[in-house]
């Protein structure tokens, strides 16, 4: 990643048209299962995913490479001190020399000592997962929000690796060529870029504070709706299914993180019975910790959302793999106790059913759905709406005739079945949530018939 003299990122971590190979590392059976090593520590692939590399390949490919070859080893464990095996690694740099690549992407967390040294014995740069991806959300962020949640990872992600980008100034100073404005310590210069970085971290967390306050003011303000929340892994069809519930005009294209900012619209699920629904960012395995924390903010839809769609790729061999990968990540996210209900999209793709039937046998519950050709929809709102109605009340609700607040209340949070005015009074039978019982009372209405359950939260 480089950076300019203010210490904000430049450049991507595989320019367009950059030619790049691929590397992998597959842990032998019984070496255990992937890393939970951080960020900046060893990770690797397990050999449960169909292609190793097919994933790492289309991350290249969104970024803009020319990907001219992938190469896998396995073995018992990661390199400490270059995650690849060093013959591995000379391996791929005689491939660098034969094919004139520029960019070597390795499919793991690497450290800076690891990127280094593969750096030295391949000639070649090297970006690993993290910094490609954050190099993606990089280009697909359009919001000031997104914007500064992507530059904000990409700080903390550099300021690590500052010195590694400084090693070329090292030399230069020790040779004794540094021309006019390069000569002195080159630690100098690694000191002031580190402090702008740290300065650029502040002053987008404080930016980020401020639109997080909003975004929950936002979200908190649909608190009287039933709230959906479409999660899943990239590419699963999120905003197909969006544009297909509710008509929105999203963002649609078959590409990796095509959606970063969150987009909510109001969805009428039934005649009479509305909600809001929400698109979030697509969730990917390894997705690094740096973006998790900054994308917070946009990820407070699913966090305070009464349902989660966990929208899922029927058709790919991985699906199970990216299930656990979602859920895995909505556990980190404090998400991990909101309901959720599975879909499985895109099932008009499917030459035969049998891996579906797989899929519904390990989700009970779950509902099958063609976004893009209306399959399954009205199933998916009969599911959705015996969620939203679970805790509904019947009510015979009173109050003076001339409170017309709580009658507005009453139809705009519930649905009004019965209304009758006699003596200064009116009466309302009506199916409500429980969580408006509060509401009802601080406008003054008073419940005749009906209560809450007793686990109920009347707040």
């Amino acid at each position: 990643m480089k950076l300019d003299r203010r210490g904000k990122p430049v450049g991507g971590a595989a320019e367009a048209g950059e030619k790049a190979i691929l590397a992998g590392l597959v842990l032998e059976a019984g070496a255990g299962t992937r890393s939970k090593a951080p960020v900046g520590g060893v990770r690797a692939r397990t050999t449960s995913f169909a292609e190793p590399l097919a994933e790492l390949e289309r991350l290249a490919e969104t970024a803009g490479a020319v990907v001219l070859d992938r190469m896998l080893q396995r073995r018992a464990r990661p390199d400490a001190t270059s995650f690849l095996g060093k013959g591995k690694a000379a391996e791929i740099g005689e491939r660098v020399k034969e094919l004139g690549a520029a960019l070597v992407i390795v499919d793991g967390a690497l450290s800076p000592s690891q990127a280094r040294n593969l750096e030295k014995v391949t000639g070649a740069r090297i970006v690993d997962r993290t910094e490609l991806i954050l190099d993606i959300f990089a280009s697909r962020a359009k919001s000031a929000m997104a914007r500064a949640q992507v530059e904000l990872a990409q700080m903390q992600y550099a300021l690590p690796r500052l010195k590694r980008l400084w090693t070329h100034l090292s030399r230069e100073v020790a040779s004794g060529k540094g021309g006019i404005g390069s000569r002195g310590p080159g630690e100098t210069q690694l000191e002031t870029d580190r402090r702008l970085v740290r300065k650029r971290i502040g002053e987008l967390k404080r930016n980020l504070e401020d639109m997080q306050e909003h975004r929950v003011r936002q979200t908190h303000s649909r608190g009287a709706s039933f709230n959906v929340c479409l999660v899943g892994y990239t590419n699963a069809g999120k905003s197909t299914l969006m544009r297909a519930l509710t008509g929105a005009d999203v963002f649609i294209q078959d590409r990796l993180f095509a959606t970063l900012d969150t987009t909510t619209r109001a969805w009428e699920i039934v005649q009479g019975r509305k909600s809001f629904l929400s698109d979030t960012v697509g969730f990917i395995r390894d997705l690094p910790h740096h973006l998790v924390g900054s994308f917070l903010a946009t990820l407070e839809e699913a966090r305070f959302a009464d349902l989660l769609l966990h929208v899922v790729d029927a058709g790919d061999p991985d699906a199970l793999e990216h299930i656990a990968v979602v859920e895995e990540t909505l556990t980190s996210i404090g998400a991990g106790a909101v309901p959720r209900l599975a879909v499985l999209n895109q099932v008009d793709r499917l030459p035969h059913r049998v891996g579906l039937r797989l899929l519904q046998e390990r989700l009970p519950g779950s509902v099958a759905v063609s976004a893009l050709t209306g399959e399954g929809l009205d199933a998916l709102n009969a599911a959705v709406l015996a969620h939203a109605t679970r805790r509904d009340l019947t009510l015979l609700v009173e109050a003076d005739l001339g409170n017309g607040r709580l009658g507005a209340l009453l139809c705009e949070r519930g649905q009004v079945l019965e209304t009758r005015y006699d003596d200064g009074v009116a009466r309302y039978r009506v199916i409500l949530p429980v969580k408006h019982l509060a509401a009802i009372r601080r406008e003054g209405g008073r419940i005749l018939e009906g209560s809450p359950p007793q686990d109920s939260h009347d707040t």
